[in-house]
C-alpha cells in the first residue's frame, strides 16, 4: 500500500469511527472532491498533506477539530422534498390512516426520520399534517428529525431553503403554500416548523431521543452505507425505536429481509416494516 492508498484508508476509518459509514472502493473517488474546500481553507493539494495536519492539527479555531470537518464533508447529504414520491405516497394513502385509527383515543402521534440531512424529509411530513389540518385538528403531532451532521442539522433547523432546493419535489401549489419568499432564501411557514423539531444524534450513539417508542420511522437511504454487521446493529437501535405496532420505513434500495430477526415486512406496503413478534402474531399481522 502506497503513502496516498494509507491516507485514503486512515479517511476511509475516520468515517467509519465517526459515523458507521462504511467508505467503500466505489465510494473513494469522491473523496478528494469532498475535500477540495477543505483543501483550499488549509492551504493544502492532497488526502497525504491532510493526514499530516489530522496527526498535528494547527493551533485554534483553524484546528479546532478538523477531523470533524473532514467527516462532515465527506457525508453524502443528497436530499429532497417528498423524495421518492411513489414510496412516499403509502404514508399519507395508508400508514397515516392506520395509525390515526390506532392512536385515536390518546391522539398524539410520535415520529422520527433518522438521516434526516437538510430537513427536507421531516417538513414534507409536516406538510402532508398541515393538508389533512381536519383529520388531525386535536391531535399532538410530533415529528423529530436527526442527523449525524452538525451543519445539515443547523440548515434544516433554519427551514430556509435555495430556489433550487425548494423545487425538488414540490409543485408552485405547495411551494406557495408553505413557504414563504424571503431575500435569503425560501422560508417553511410557521406551523409547518410548529409540528418539527431537529437534533444532532449518532443512530449508532447513545445519545437520549427524549421521548420513545415511536409510532413511525423512517430511516431512508442511511443503512446503505453501513456494512453488514453494523448494519444489523442499526437495526437493533431502530427496533428499539418502533413501538411494537408501529412502523418502520426504510429507502426504496433497502430491506430487513436478510439483513435482521427484528422486523418483517408489513403487509402489501413496499419498504415500510413492522418489529417482529411471536410467530402467531406476527402470522396475524400479515394476513390483516
Amino acid at each position: 500500500m502506497d503513502a496516498s492508498e494509507a491516507s485514503h484508508q486512515i479517511i476511509a476509518d475516520l468515517l467509519e469511527a465517526r459515523t458507521g459509514q462504511h467508505l467503500t472502493e466505489s465510494r473513494r473517488w469522491r473523496v478528494n472532491s469532498a475535500l477540495a474546500g477543505i483543501f483550499r481553507a488549509h492551504g493544502i493539494s492532497n488526502v497525504d498533506q491532510l493526514v499530516c495536519l489530522l496527526a498535528s492539527p494547527p493551533a485554534g479555531p483553524e484546528g479546532a477539530d478538523l477531523a470533524q470537518e473532514v467527516v462532515e464533508a465527506l457525508l453524502n447529504n443528497e436530499t429532497y422534498f417528498f423524495r421518492d414520491k411513489p414510496t412516499f405516497d403509502q404514508l399519507p394513502a395508508e400508514i397515516l390512516p392506520e395509525l390515526h385509527q390506532r392512536r385515536r383515543d390518546v391522539r398524539r402521534l410520535s415520529i422520527w426520520s433518522a438521516g434526516c440531512s437538510t430537513g427536507q424529509e421531516v417538513y414534507s411530513l409536516a406538510m402532508v399534517f398541515a393538508e389533512q389540518a381536519e383529520r388531525w385538528q386535536g391531535w399532538t403531532i410530533d415529528i423529530l428529525g436527526t442527523d449525524v451532521s452538525h451543519r445539515a442539522i443547523n440548515a434544516a433547523r433554519s427551514g430556509l431553503y435555495s430556489p433550487f432546493e425548494v423545487q425538488r419535489g414540490l409543485g408552485v401549489t405547495q411551494m406557495l403554500r408553505h413557504f414563504d419568499e424571503t431575500p435569503r432564501g425560501w422560508q417553511v411557514h410557521d406551523d409547518v416548523r410548529s409540528m418539527v423539531r431537529f437534533q444532532q444524534h449518532n443512530l449508532l450513539g447513545g445519545q437520549h431521543l427524549g421521548r420513545i417508542p415511536f409510532d413511525l420511522v423512517l430511516c431512508r437511504n442511511v443503512l446503505l452505507y453501513f456494512d453488514r454487521q453494523v448494519r444489523r446493529e442499526a437495526f437493533a437501535r431502530l427496533a428499539g425505536a418502533v413501538i411494537p405496532d408501529g412502523f418502520l420505513m426504510l429507502g426504496a434500495g433497502e430491506t430487513a429481509v436478510g439483513q435482521t430477526d427484528r422486523f418483517v415486512p408489513a403487509a402489501r406496503r413496499a419498504s415500510f416494516f413492522v418489529p417482529a413478534m411471536a410467530p402467531a402474531l406476527t402470522a396475524l399481522r400479515r394476513s390483516a
